[in-house]
């Protein structure tokens, strides 16, 4: 039985515009009323993922920064893993590069984040690989902006650590994504979905694939594994 949901947020409980999706949240807050606990995945900050998660109305558990950083609940310490200052030695690099082409990379929430870098999609992916050959960091692209990070950080390392710390195991959690970034953590859970929008490297790995798409395609997948979940035992920690 599943104790656990653990979701990615922009394009699998959003639109394609990256709103929430309504009855993407009516599903997270059904499980949440049933004592089933809800984590958040994200490639964003800290800070965005706490308001993220008292707006949705989850207990306060989530992963950032693309497994970078985790939280138990709301009252939880920030876990913090991987290198910033090897991210921020490549992305000297990347800017040093750039600069000579007359191009300024776009960076989001820079001072917010605490173990990997995010800028837009503004450049070639393959060419920022080429450029970091050699840079002990790792280039993700999410599908909506580059993030540079640690090498073995990610939303599957972050499950993993994440719970134990819940007092659960991998195998205790469903999850589902849609992007290349997702595809650690659906591969640790015990029940990895993605859903149509999906890119097609996800959907390789998936062990069911919603008809619908975003939000929509969420709801289906949750409503098809409904059966299998169950309330975990509440920690007096949240």
């Amino acid at each position: 039985m599943l104790r656990a949901l653990l979701t990615d947020v922009d394009g699998t409980i959003t639109d394609s515009s990256r709103r929430i999706n309504t009855k993407a949240i009516d599903v997270i807050r059904s499980l949440q009323d049933l004592g089933v606990e809800v984590v958040l995945a994200s490639g964003n900050t800290s800070c965005f993922m706490d308001a993220l998660c008292k707006m949705v109305g989850t207990r306060g558990t989530f992963i950032a920064e693309n497994g970078g950083v985790f939280r138990f609940g709301f009252n939880g310490q920030l876990n913090i893993n991987g290198d910033q200052k090897n991210c921020k030695k490549a992305l000297k690099t990347l800017q040093n590069h750039y600069h000579c082409q007359g191009i300024d990379l776009e960076l989001y929430s820079l001072h917010y984040r605490f173990t990997d870098i995010a800028f837009a999609r503004t450049v070639s992916v393959n060419e920022v690989k080429s450029i970091l050959k050699g840079h002990p960091v790792q280039v993700i692209d999410t599908g909506y902006a580059i993030h540079l990070q640690s090498q073995g950080v990610n939303k599957g390392t972050a499950l993993v650590s994440l719970a134990r710390e819940m007092g659960l195991t991998p195998s205790d959690f469903f999850a589902i994504g849609d992007s290349v970034n997702d595809i650690p953590m659906i591969k640790k859970a015990s029940i990895g979905v993605t859903i149509a929008n999906a890119h097609p490297n996800i959907k390789k790995v998936a062990q069911f694939v919603s008809k619908k798409e975003y939000g929509d395609g969420f709801e289906e997948a949750i409503k098809k594994y409904m059966p299998y979940f169950r309330a975990a035992k509440r920690s007096t920690t949240i």
